[in-house]
């Protein structure tokens, strides 16, 4: 298949791209999109291979920058298809970010995705990427948080205006609260009764005859 052939040729042709840019913030220098467009460009050609990208998905969001300026960032997941004259392909999905003060985060993100596409996909030399084993991190342990201890739930009270209507209710039954209720729920009064005792001594006065 053409592609892979397509491919070979043009990392063995493509050779080093040198830095020409330099990051105004942090003073480093490095290889721009512009850079990897003008080296790459006549070797396609050269060998019938182009590039079709396809955004799979993408993230924006406002940021404050230390200043206090809003800024827009930008993440996306691109998937690039290298085509050979043949028809045949290969692909290569990275993911770019992208900041910017006005409209132009995203393609800021898709121009950081197209260059470390091409820069993997054709091997091409350079510096600017930290190797994984060139630093290591101390991370703190996580503390494990302990879920809160719930308080035991407290049985629910009947209102004050809830005991006087019972109390009614055993006068029209001729009863004496008083004493039943301690018979009936167990309690030397009915400041103590939870719902439970008071539906208890209502579903017994409700049997009751008049």
């Amino acid at each position: 298949m053409n592609i892979y052939e397509a491919i070979c040729n043009v990392m063995s042709e493509i050779g080093a791209i040198e830095k020409s840019k330099k990051n105004q913030q942090q003073g480093f220098m490095y290889r721009g999109v512009d850079d990897v467009m003008n080296a790459l460009q006549p070797l396609l050609v050269k060998y019938k291979v182009f590039i079709v990208p396809e955004v799979l998905e993408q993230t924006r969001e406002e940021r404050t920058t230390k200043n206090g300026n809003t800024i827009i960032y930008s993440v996306c997941k691109v998937k690039y298809t290298f085509y050979a004259d043949d028809g045949s392909s290969v692909q290569a999905v990275v993911v770019g970010e992208g900041m910017d003060s006005g409209d132009k985060a995203t393609n800021k993100a898709m121009s950081i995705a197209f260059k470390y596409a091409c820069f993997q996909t054709f091997c091409i030399p350079t510096e600017e990427m930290v190797d994984p084993d060139a630093e290591s991190h101390e991370i703190t342990p996580q503390k494990s948080q302990k879920p809160a201890k719930t308080p035991p739930k407290q049985p629910d009270k009947p209102t004050k205006e809830q005991i006087l209507e019972i109390g009614e209710f055993a006068k029209k039954k001729g009863v004496d609260l008083k004493v039943k209720g301690v018979e009936w729920t167990g309690k030397a009064s009915s400041k103590e009764w939870t719902m439970d005792d008071l539906m208890k001594v209502a579903k017994i006065l409700e049997e009751m005859e008049d």
